[in-house]
């Protein structure tokens, strides 16, 4: 039936995947409340009602304090794979580890002593 008679399973995987978003926006479409007014377009904050300006200013400590844990949060990930494969590595691979942790804690000391994770 196909040309390429290997793809079919794929295809069938691929035509799945394009309709389940499909049939996700058209069911909650279907259930969701109908009802329209003030109270459907006010901010929702955790059942408390809402005060003050949505536009505020946030200090850039908390931007600068989120954008360094996720720099080591993602490079720790990068560390799970070495981890995994450890006993078949070797000698240059733990080489290899250690530098790139030592690359991390020169990395952290710089942020701490620019003051980056203080919240004061």
């Amino acid at each position: 039936m196909f040309v390429l008679s290997g793809y079919d399973a794929l295809l069938i995987f691929l035509m799945l995947s394009a309709l389940v978003p499909v049939l996700a926006l058209t069911i909650s479409s279907l259930l969701r409340p109908k009802g329209s007014g003030a109270f459907r377009t006010t901010t929702y904050e955790s059942g408390v009602d809402p005060r003050g300006d949505s536009w505020i200013q946030f200090n850039i400590r908390y931007y600068m304090f989120a954008l360094v844990f996720v720099v080591f949060d993602v490079e720790t990930v990068f560390l799970y794979p070495w981890a995994a494969a450890f006993n078949q590595l070797g000698l240059l691979a733990f080489i290899e580890a250690l530098i790139f942790i030592a690359i991390l804690v020169v990395a952290l000391v710089y942020a701490w002593r620019k003051g980056a994770l203080e919240w004061t």
